[in-house]
């Protein structure tokens, strides 16, 4: 019998794996376990899985607790989507570095607001990995949890479980490139590697015609180079698009954010680089999601049974029909790409049947963009590695190799940074020797 458990099954992901996960031909029947440590939004996702079940009209159980160790044992599937204490440190991550010059967008992957998350979010999920270890020791974990690149590296270096990272920007980017260049989708071909938010389209064609040169004589329009103002920039000048949204990938290299007026002329509303993005909205999306999960309880807004473009379900079917599918997946490299660390975390096309998650080889990039994924590896590995060895003085420096805290701030000012923000988050973050 087929069991999947979701941790942190408060998160807005659940909503869409579930759907997916009940849409899936020929699933008829299975239990869900859901986890979350605040027991109202536990209740609500509880509520809106049976409801999928029910209008689905399958024969899956629900089952729910605040305790991981009471419902997870025997899963095949462990689905991470944790976030450890967002809403009380949001501001703290924002506001002190804006103090020193550095002008988040969203802040929970890279930078000093990704390397608080890291601090915080590990030390938990390093238990609850201990607890899959111990429960349920055979099943695939399957990673929602930003920041994405160093939750699925800690998982590739403490446990033999496997772990593939999965996120929507590959898909979401390449629907949007098809649209930007005005071919229908499913005839679009791409070749695409590096790592989350920064996985770079280094082959990008319809019926056999680059289509980079279509785009960059489209982005002669204002219109169109307002759309993505960031990427679009740095396809001109880099030679490849990039797959995470402009704001995102702003922060994870030296060249827009350092200063106001590359601000103001890369960098527009919201998701295109707006600073204090994600900080002045996040707590708002949170209460937004619960809101809408209470109106779709109370029938008061629609529940439209369709599936999603995430890929946790695919993962699923393929694995429980060994039905092959290809998803792209962030997997531990070990020379999948080249140049960049064999021991680090890479995003790559994933080959996924009965025998699990197999990645395939991508060979090599065009060295200035390994370059840049390079850059924020380093980052991932120190943080990683901080949290590991109750490290400081490693955390300190993941952060002065930040690349946008690095084109801000010297080092004097980025280890008062640190430690403004270390001491802000007590409670929060563990312990640093």
């Amino acid at each position: 019998m087929t069991k999947i458990s979701i941790i942190g099954a408060g998160s807005a992901f659940t909503r869409e794996i579930a759907m997916d996960i009940l849409l899936i031909e020929g699933l008829e029947g299975g239990t869900i376990a859901l986890v979350d440590i605040d027991e109202r939004r536990l209740e609500l996702a509880r509520r809106l899985v049976l409801q999928i079940v029910e209008r689905t009209g399958k024969k899956w159980e629900v089952i729910a607790s605040t305790d991981r160790r009471e419902v997870i044992g025997g899963s095949q599937f462990v689905i991470n989507q944790i976030e450890v204490g967002g809403l009380e440190t949001v501001r703290y991550e924002y506001e002190i570095p804006l103090k020193y010059g550095v002008k988040q967008c969203i802040g929970d992957t890279l930078g000093p607001g990704g390397l608080f998350k890291t601090l915080r979010t590990l030390p938990s999920w390093m238990e609850i990995v201990r607890d899959i270890e111990a429960l349920c020791p055979d099943c695939i974990i399957l990673n929602y949890t930003n920041p994405m690149s160093a939750v699925t590296l800690l998982t590739s270096r403490i446990t033999d479980i496997p772990v593939v990272g999965l996120c929507h920007s590959i898909q979401n980017t390449s629907a949007q490139l098809a649209e930007y260049a005005g071919v229908p989708y499913e005839e679009m071909s791409w070749k695409a590697g590096g790592i989350n938010h920064m996985s770079w389209f280094v082959e990008l064609s319809h019926a056999g015609r680059d289509l980079y040169p279509v785009l960059l004589e489209k982005i002669q329009t204002p219109e169109l180079l307002r759309q993505d103002p960031v990427r679009f920039d740095a396809m001109k000048y880099l030679g490849a698009f990039v797959s995470e949204s402009s704001g995102h990938f702003s922060e994870y290299i030296p060249y827009y954010r350092k200063r106001q007026s590359l601000i103001d002329q890369h960098c527009n509303s919201g998701y295109n680089g707006a600073t204090g993005f994600y900080a002045d909205n996040w707590p708002i999306w949170r209460r937004e999601n619960d809101e809408q999960i209470v109106s779709q309880l109370e029938g008061a807004a629609p529940l439209e049974l369709k599936s999603s473009n995430e890929y946790a379900a695919i993962i699923i079917e393929a694995v429980l029909k060994n039905e092959p599918k290809v998803i792209y997946g962030n997997v531990p490299n070990r020379g999948l790409i080249e140049n960049l660390q064999a021991d680090g975390v890479v995003e790559v096309a994933c080959l996924v049947d009965g025998k699990g998650v197999q990645p395939c080889r991508f060979g090599r990039l065009p060295e200035h963009l390994a370059a840049l994924c390079r850059s924020n590896m380093a980052f991932f590995d120190l943080a990683v590695e901080a949290v590991r060895r109750s490290d400081r003085e490693m955390a300190r420096h993941a952060l002065m190799l930040d690349p946008l805290t690095a084109a801000v701030c010297s080092l004097e000012e980025i280890g008062s940074m640190f430690d403004e923000l270390y001491e802000a988050e007590q409670g929060f973050v563990p312990v640093l020797k």
